[in-house]
């Protein structure tokens, strides 16, 4: 096995809270479309698939329905208008993002089924746009977390193998990716999945605090490179 070089983050639940403004835009285009709002409650359960299956089970929609297209347009537009109304910091992420800069040889990256409109505005209002070496976000691959394809994508943007990347999430989502493109995943517990769920993902390390990627990751690293030198 490959020593990781590159850590690509999932963004909402895992580095961001960002349940106050995808709520907020949500009910916007429900309201706009002449449907009524709903719960905060009931919203965060349907995200994490990107963003147009997050409109259609909402409205209780086929993601196929054109008139999700509708609704889709209005909660991206609000969204962009109000990215960080509500959104913080995820419990250690700034913390964890800091560490791990300063590991040599390390790349960091984004890798989000949120849209890439919306991701870049959120990355850059926080001042961190410039942190990430690369960024694939919702719409970029044919198909979103939980295919490969968003991962694959990223280690052909980097020219790397799969097996270099490590994938950190909080969402099955995430750990399925991971597993089918040939990743080792992070799982990390505190976002939009329960823990139950996560563990039934079965990633290869589950973590209560971002406080402990950094940890995990040199642990591979250094035996990985342990390995290869004794091979």
């Amino acid at each position: 096995m490959v020593p990781p070089t590159v850590i690509a983050f999932d963004l909402d639940g895992t580095l961001i809270d960002s349940r106050g403004d995808i709520v907020a835009a949500v009910n916007h285009a429900l309201e706009a479309t002449g449907r009524g709002a709903l719960p905060g409650q009931v919203i965060v359960r349907y995200v994490g698939d990107g963003a147009r299956a997050l409109c259609a089970r909402a409205a209780k929609l086929p993601e196929s329905s054109e008139d999700v297209d509708e609704l889709l347009r209005h909660f991206l537009a609000y969204y962009q208008e109000h990215p960080l109304d509500f959104t913080r910091w995820m419990p250690g992420a700034q913390e964890t993002l800091e560490k791990l800069s300063d590991i040599a040889d390390l790349s960091l990256c984004i890798c989000t089924n949120k849209p890439r409109a919306t991701t870049t505005m959120v990355l850059a209002a926080l001042g961190v746009r410039s942190r990430f070496r690369a960024i694939v976000a919702g719409g970029d691959t044919a198909e979103n977390k939980p295919s490969p394809a968003p991962l694959l994508h990223l280690a052909q943007v980097l020219d790397i193998t799969p097996g270099r990347i490590v994938m950190v999430g909080d969402g099955p989502q995430d750990i399925e990716c991971a597993r089918r493109a040939g990743v080792r995943s992070i799982g990390v517990l505190g976002g939009f999945a329960s823990e139950q769920v996560l563990l039934d993902a079965r990633p290869d390390v589950l973590l209560r605090s971002l406080h402990d990627v950094p940890d995990v990751l040199r642990r591979w690293r250094d035996a990985t490179i342990r390995i290869s030198a004794v091979r």
